[in-house]
């Protein structure tokens, strides 16, 4: 196993220096799950379009964007493109999140941060009809790097 990247030989963490990096075309997709009662579900599949679903949308991409403000060893990416799609399945609502750009370091944290603050906005929003509700599988899919 390879070492902790934002951690020196001493232990001090350390935000990882990409200077001298050239600058590539990267990809990342990323997913998370939120569990939830069939009722809660089938309330969220009848809501009019552009409700709770296009909000959390909204926010998974705004999210992406701040993931540098929100986690402190992250650089701020310049980022091309960033999607996020919700799917409401019978007890759970399926997130898929991609981030790109050109940089000289990846965008997977980007593409993780806008799936789970989808899934927490999904949350938010029908919290008060079940407390019951789990953010789940949050996990990287795909990380691409194309050659320089």
């Amino acid at each position: 196993m390879s070492e902790l990247s934002h951690v020196d030989a001493s232990g001090a963490v350390r935000m990882v220096d990409v200077g001298g990096k050239p600058p590539s075309r990267r990809r990342a997709r990323a997913e998370a799950t939120l569990r939830m009662a069939p009722e809660t579900a089938r309330r969220l599949r009848e809501l009019p379009k552009g409700d709770a679903l296009a909000t959390a949308q909204l926010a998974g991409i705004m999210a992406a964007k701040r993931t540098s403000d929100l986690i402190p060893l992250c650089h701020p990416l310049p980022l091309t493109h960033v999607d996020v799609a919700l799917e409401v399945a019978d007890d759970a609502v399926a997130i898929r999140a991609t981030a790109e750009t050109t940089a000289q370091t990846g965008v997977e944290m980007e593409a993780l941060v806008a799936a789970t603050i989808a899934a927490l906005t999904v949350y938010d929003m029908a919290k008060a009809i079940d407390a019951d509700m789990t953010v789940s599988a949050v996990r990287l899919v795909e990380k691409v790097k194309e050659p320089s």
